[in-house]
């Protein structure tokens, strides 16, 4: 299995969290636990994400061969930080995501974190990063890619990645001032309205943007994939085939833009009804594994892949094969890159 949706947050980010004096920072709570403060509250520090040999060791367990290294969640307030802040440490994570890279080669690639408050400096930032071994790309948050209109402000990070042939992970998440998440903690089944509805919804809007407008078309050479299907798409585009069909009956079918769109998917967190109904709409090409980079995301994604009926070359293409030639394929654009620098 290749992993194209594995988290991580760097020792030397939290090393950097623990020295601050204001949010986001690391402390010890009343009962003498270390806790990551953020301005949406506090969440226990754990190993699982920043020691490289735990990370292996689970991945040589689990048949993971590469992971794509992606911010955790929980640090990815960093990125919204004044420049002053969000600067310095993004390029710690960046920098730090390298060397993993470099000293474990073949075993992780990784998507660089950016300062999200300028977009200048945040494209300026991804084109240095772009320039560090085993980095292959960006994660950049959903909300930047709800419209067309929302959209447009991204464009000098798309213009950044074309030219480097690189990746653009599209994962649920703000941007700077953003209300985040919209469900209050004190709301009946905030967690889920959360962590499933409004992710999956906001995913779905994404793709809209990505694939049924002409946005993408000036980046033929980005590669961009969205986790969690693409959000509901693979469900609610027959709904949208029928609104088409009654209310703009010449235009092409929704489930015909999907389908030809550049855009791929990741099959994190589902099952195999949904993952099959993402092959009917998308086409196995265009899917790869993700997990979180956890061994419950493993275990539940293998699973999943094994139950669908989608037959044995589509679970290959998920499990490997697209990701191989992903990945490939940036390796191949590499040299290119550096001749022309």
């Amino acid at each position: 299995m290749i992993d194209m949706h594995a988290h991580w947050r760097p020792a030397e980010l939290i090393d950097a969290l623990r020295a601050r004096t204001r949010e986001p920072r690391i402390v010890r709570n009343q009962d003498g636990v270390e806790v990551l403060k953020t301005r949406i509250g506090e969440e226990p520090l754990s190993k699982a994400f920043d020691d490289v040999e735990t990370y292996l060791a689970r991945m040589d367990r689990l048949g993971v061969s590469t992971s794509v290294l992606s911010l955790l969640g929980m640090c990815c307030w960093i990125e919204s930080q004044p420049l002053e802040t969000a600067v310095p440490l993004c390029r710690l994570v960046n920098d730090s995501l390298s060397k993993i890279c470099q000293e474990h080669e073949g075993r992780f690639t990784a998507h660089a974190a950016l300062p999200l408050m300028d977009i200048s400096a945040a494209a300026a930032e991804l084109d240095r990063a772009l320039g560090l071994p085993g980095i292959v790309g960006a994660q950049l948050p959903g909300n930047g890619f709800l419209t067309r209109k929302d959209a447009e402000k991204m464009r000098p990070l798309l213009e950044v990645a074309n030219r480097h042939s690189a990746f653009i992970f599209i994962h649920h998440g703000p941007l700077p001032g953003d209300a985040f998440p919209k469900v209050a903690g004190d709301t009946d089944n905030a967690r889920r309205r959360n962590g499933t509805l409004d992710m999956q919804a906001s995913l779905s809007s994404a793709m809209v943007t990505l694939c049924l407008t002409d946005f993408l078309a000036p980046y033929p050479d980005v590669m961009i994939y969205v986790h969690n299907l693409g959000g509901n798409i693979p469900y609610e585009v027959e709904r949208m085939d029928h609104r088409c069909l009654l209310d703009t009956p010449k235009e092409e079918l929704p489930s015909a833009r999907f389908r030809r769109a550049k855009v791929y998917v990741d099959c994190n967190s589902f099952g195999p009804r949904a993952i099959e109904a993402g092959v009917h709409l998308y086409g196995a090409e265009r899917i790869v594994c993700g997990t979180d980079g956890t061994e419950f995301g493993v275990d539940w994604t293998r699973k999943a892949i094994a139950e669908a009926q989608i037959g044995e070359v589509a679970r290959e293409q998920i499990l490997n094969g697209n990701a191989a030639a992903m990945l490939s394929r940036i390796a191949k654009a590499a040299p290119r890159e550096k001749a022309a620098a």
